[in-house]
Parts: structure tokens; C-alpha cells; sequence
């Protein structure tokens, strides 16, 4: 358990530290965060066509509010601490891979459903955007990193090549 704390530290560390490099913004982060708006939009045009995105803006032609998807929001750091707990963790590496486009899928899965709920929560009310923005969907998304980095743990194959019994299980 030490060496996987250590490990995890040090990668998130790195990550999060490549992440902040000007390369990474322009190469990765901006295209990312503005795929997100685009993504969120195309959905929303299914139930409202009067909202467009431009650039990481979602915007409404009949509203006065809009939402920017700004570094925090966008899923790249919940991204990056999900990945440093896959690879910290004593896998194999097919399994790993597996677990980092699953992983990855599911919370911007999610974070697509949080930058919706908040640009319609904040034509709604500003204070309860405010307020689920800072805390609640906060949380939530990096309750989905957790369940998700269990749930692939759980699945993680032991030394023998079948999956890791439960604790306390009897083996026969």
C-alpha cells in the first residue's frame, strides 16, 4: 500500500505538472475542453437547437446566460488522477489500458451530463449553478473517479490470470 501511495503521488504530481506546460494547454487541454462544449451542445440541439457552443462557450440565443467550461470543469484533472491511480496500481498493462479508455469515457461521461445540468441550472437560478458548480458536482465527479478506479480494481486480474476474489472470500 506504501508503494502504491508513493506512485500515485509522484504520477499525479508529473501529470499534473505536464498538464500546466503550454504545449499541453494548446496541444491537449484547449482541443479537449472545446470538445467538450461541442460534445454538450450537439446534445442539448437534441432537445434545444437554439444553443451553440464557440469555442468552450455554450451559449443560448434566447438566454442571457452562458457557460464557459474553464480548467477545473472540463475533466482533464479527474481524468489525470483517475490514470496515476490506474498506473500506480500493480496490474497488468492491457488491463491498465483498458482501464484508462474505460475510465476515461465514463468520466467525461458524466462531466458532459454536469456542464448540460449547470448551463440550464444557471438560466434557472444563478445561485443554485453556484452553488451545485462549487460543491456538488465537485464532489459527485470525483466520487465517479473513486467508483470507477474500484470497480476497476475489482476487476484486476490476479498473478494467476482470473480476477481478484473478494476479501475475506474462501478459496478452494
Amino acid at each position: 500500500m506504501p508503494r502504491f501511495f508513493v506512485t500515485f503521488i509522484l504520477l499525479l504530481a508529473l501529470l499534473f505538472g505536464l498538464e500546466l506546460t503550454p504545449w499541453a494547454q494548446a496541444l491537449v487541454v484547449t482541443p479537449w475542453t472545446d470538445a467538450v462544449a461541442r460534445i454538450a451542445t450537439t446534445l442539448i440541439h437534441l432537445f434545444d437547437p437554439g444553443v451553440h457552443a464557440s469555442g468552450k462557450v455554450i451559449s443560448s440565443a434566447t438566454g442571457a446566460f452562458a457557460v464557459s467550461i474553464e480548467a477545473g470543469c472540463n475533466g482533464v484533472e479527474a481524468t489525470l488522477v483517475l490514470v496515476a491511480a490506474i498506473l500506480a496500481f500493480p496490474a497488468p498493462w492491457r488491463h491498465r489500458l483498458a482501464g484508462i479508455v474505460i475510465g476515461t469515457l465514463a468520466v467525461q461521461g458524466l462531466n458532459i451530463v454536469r456542464v448540460i445540468s449547470l448551463f440550464y441550472l444557471g438560466q434557472w437560478n444563478y445561485d443554485a449553478f453556484e452553488w451545485a458548480h462549487l460543491y456538488v458536482w465537485q464532489a459527485l465527479i470525483m466520487l465517479d473517479v473513486l467508483i470507477v478506479w474500484l470497480l476497476w480494481v475489482r476487476l484486476a486480474p490476479d498473478r494467476g490470470g482470473g480476477p481478484v476474489p473478494p476479501p475475506g472470500a474462501a478459496i478452494a
